[in-house]
C-alpha cells in the first residue's frame, strides 16, 4: 500500500517567521484597540496603566514558581478523578469486546484487514479522549469561580499563570493516563487478533522519498511550448498522479539523496512502489502491465538496466535490486552482479551510491498501456522498526492533540462559562478538523486540484467582475485603474483570511492513523516536528490570553 498524501519534511524557518507575523499582528491590533479603550476611558493614566499591565506579563512570568504550579496540577489531578472520568475505560472495553464482529477476516485480505484494526483502536482512542479533556478543561476553572472555591487560592500568594498552568497539566495528567491504559490495551487487543503468521503486517516501514520529474514521450525534458515536461492527464478529476505512456521514451524519475548503503537493509537496495494502471485496451486481461527501472548515477552517468516487473495494482510492488538480479543470473553461480548498458560489471555501493544520490528511471514497457506515479509511489525501504514504534508515536500526536485543546478549554474558561466555553472550544476544534483545507483553498493562488495551474480572481471583487462576463480563473483580466484598486481592495481582504486561517489550527494534521495502519514508521521531520511546532506555536499565545483574562476578571462575579 501505498500513502495517498504527499508527505514532506516541515519547513521550521518558514513556518516560525509565518507564527511570528500571525502573532505580532494579532497581538498589535488587541494592543491597539485596548489602548484606544483605555484613552476613551481614562485618557493618558489610561494609557499608562496599560503599559504597566503589559509589562506585567514578563514580570509573572519570570517569577513563576515550578512548586506552585505542580502543587496546584496534582490537586487539579486528584479533583479531576473523583469526577469519574476513568469511566471511558468501560467505554473503551465494551467497544472491543464487540469490534471482532465487524472486522474483516485476515484470510480475505491480510492487508486490509490489519490496515482496519489498527485505524479502528488509533481512532476510537482519539474519539473516545478528546470529549472527556475537552469538558474537564472548559467546566474547571468556571466550576471554580461558581463555587468560590478558587477564592481561596487567589488569597495565597499565587499568580494568575500559575493557576492557568496548573489546571493545563492536572488535565493533561488525566489525558494521559487515560491514554497509556487505553493505548496499552488497544495494542494488546491487536496483537491477540493478528495470528503469528500475519506479523509482519505490523511493521514499520521506513521509506526514504525522492523528487520527482518527468521525461516526453521523445525523451525531452521540457515539451513543445518549453516547460517542465509532465506526465499524461488520462482525465482523472484530481491530478495527484501522472501517468506515463508504454512503449516511449516516457520517463518518471525519482531523485534520491543522501542514501548511504550501510543503512540499507543487510546492504541491498529495496524498492517499493504502488503505480496505477490505465489500460487504453484490453490486452491481457489477466496480465498485469510490465515495467522498467534503470538506475542512474547523476554523477557519472552509469546506467544500470534492471530485470522488467509486473506491476500489482492497489498492492505492495517490493523489488529487491541485489535479489532479482541473483535469480536472473544465467550462469547459475551465487554471485550477485549488476551490468550496465554497456554489460560492464557496477558494484552498487562504489558507482552507483557513492555520493549518496541516485536516479531511478520508471517507463512502461506495455505499448498502449500507462502507468500512474506520483512522488510517494516509489520509495527506497530503509530497514523496519517495530510496530510499538509507530503506534507510539501515533498515540503521542494524539496527546499532542489534547494538549491544544485542554489549553483552549482551560483558556475560554478563564473568561467563559463552562457552556460556552464548551462551544467554543468545540467550534475551534471542528473548523480546525474540518474546514482547514478549505481555508487553504481560498487562500492558495493554486487550483485545490492541480497546483501547477495559478488561480486568478481569488477575491470577493474580482470574483463578481468575472462571473457575470464569463471570465476563467486562468486568464487575466485587462490592466485598468478600476481593476488596479479591485485588486488592491482584495488584497486587503485575502491577507486578512490568510490571518484567520492560522488562527484556526489543522488539527487533522495530529491523526498519524494513515501512517500506522498503512505500515508506516510515523516520521519525525514530515509528521511529528509539525504537530509538536503546531503544539506549541498555538498553546504559547493562548496561555498568554488566559492569563490577561482571569487577571482582569472579577471573580465574584458568576
Amino acid at each position: 500500500m501505498s500513502l495517498s498524501f504527499d508527505p514532506k519534511p516541515f519547513d521550521f524557518v518558514a513556518g516560525f517567521t509565518q507564527w511570528g507575523v500571525v502573532c505580532l499582528v494579532v497581538a498589535g491590533i488587541g494592543w491597539a484597540v485596548a489602548a484606544l479603550l483605555m484613552f476613551l476611558q481614562g485618557g493618558a493614566p489610561g494609557l499608562a496603566r496599560l503599559v504597566d499591565q503589559t509589562l506585567d506579563v514578563f514580570r509573572d512570568f519570570a517569577q513563576t514558581s515550578p512548586r506552585r504550579v505542580w502543587a496546584l496540577s496534582v490537586h487539579t489531578f486528584r479533583e479531576a478523578s473523583r469526577r469519574r472520568v476513568l469511566w471511558v475505560f468501560a467505554v473503551f472495553a465494551v467497544l472491543f469486546l464487540f469490534a471482532g464482529w465487524f472486522m474483516p477476516e485476515l484470510k480475505q485480505d491480510p492487508e486490509m484487514a490489519v490496515k482496519n484494526y489498527v485505524s479502528f483502536v488509533l481512532r476510537t482512542i482519539s474519539w473516545l479522549t478528546v470529549p472527556v479533556v475537552l469538558l474537564l478543561a472548559c467546566w474547571g476553572l468556571p466550576e471554580d469561580i461558581r463555587a468560590r472555591s478558587l477564592h481561596t487560592v487567589v488569597t495565597k500568594p499565587v499568580r494568575r499563570q500559575e493557576i492557568i498552568l496548573g489546571r493545563i497539566l492536572g488535565f493533561l495528567g488525566i489525558g494521559l493516563a487515560i491514554l497509556v491504559i487505553v493505548g496499552a490495551v488497544g495494542n494488546i487487543w491487536i496483537l491477540r487478533q493478528v495470528p503469528s503468521n500475519y506479523a509482519a503486517n505490523l511493521a514499520a516501514r521506513v521509506p526514504v522519498f525522492g523528487e520527482l520529474r518527468y521525461l516526453t514521450r521523445e525523451g525531452a525534458i521540457e515539451d513543445e511550448n518549453n516547460n517542465q515536461a509532465t506526465g499524461v492527464n488520462v482525465g482523472d478529476e484530481v491530478m495527484f498522479r501522472q501517468f506515463v505512456e508504454g512503449n516511449t521514451k516516457a520517463r518518471a524519475i525519482w531523485k534520491f539523496k543522501g542514501i548511504n548503503i550501510n543503512q540499507l537493509a543487510g546492504g541491498q537496495l529495496i524498492f517499493e512502489s504502488a503505480f496505477q494502471s490505465f489500460r487504453t485496451h484490453k490486452g491481457k486481461i489477466d496480465q498485469e502491465l510490465l515495467g522498467q527501472y534503470t538506475l542512474v548515477n547523476p554523477k557519472t552517468g552509469v546506467r544500470v538496466p534492471l530485470q522488467p516487473f509486473f506491476n500489482r495494482e492497489f498492492r505492495r510492488n517490493t523489488y529487491n535490486v541485489l535479489d532479482r538480479n541473483a535469480r536472473k543470473n544465467a550462469a547459475g553461480d551465487s554471485s550477485v552482479e549488476l551490468k550496465d548498458e554497456q554489460g560492464r560489471v557496477i558494484d552498487l555501493g562504489k558507482d552507483l551510491l557513492s555520493d549518496g544520490e541516485l536516479d531511478v528511471e520508471v517507463a512502461c514497457l506495455s505499448p498502449g498501456q500507462f502507468l500512474g506515479m506520483a512522488r510517494p509511489d516509489l520509495f527506497i525501504r530503509l530497514p523496519d522498526r517495530s510496530f510499538l514504534t509507530s503506534y507510539s508515536k501515533g498515540l503521542f500526536s494524539i496527546f499532542l492533540m489534547l494538549t491544544m485543546i485542554v489549553v483552549l478549554g482551560v483558556t475560554s474558561g478563564c473568561f467563559l462559562k463552562g457552556p460556552v466555553a464548551t462551544m467554543l472550544t468545540l467550534f475551534v476544534f471542528l473548523v480546525g478538523r474540518v474546514a482547514h483545507a478549505f481555508f487553504e483553498q481560498i487562500t492558495s493562488d493554486k487550483f485545490f486540484d492541480n497546483p501547477k495551474i495559478q488561480m486568478r480572481g481569488r477575491g470577493l471583487f474580482e470574483s463578481l467582475y468575472r462571473l457575470p462576463t464569463h471570465i476563467s480563473p486562468q486568464i487575466d483580466v485587462e490592466d485598468t485603474t478600476t481593476q488596479r484598486i479591485i485588486k488592491a481592495v482584495d488584497n486587503v481582504e485575502l491577507n486578512a483570511l490568510w490571518g484567520v486561517k492560522h488562527l484556526f489550527p489543522d488539527f487533522k494534521q495530529f491523526d498519524s492513523t494513515p501512517y500506522v495502519a498503512n505500515s508506516f514508521d510515523v516520521p519525525w521531520a514530515e509528521a511529528l516536528l509539525p504537530n509538536l511546532a503546531t503544539t506549541v506555536g498555538f498553546c504559547v499565545p493562548w496561555i498568554i490570553v488566559g492569563y490577561f483574562a482571569l487577571k482582569s476578571r472579577e471573580l465574584e462575579a458568576k
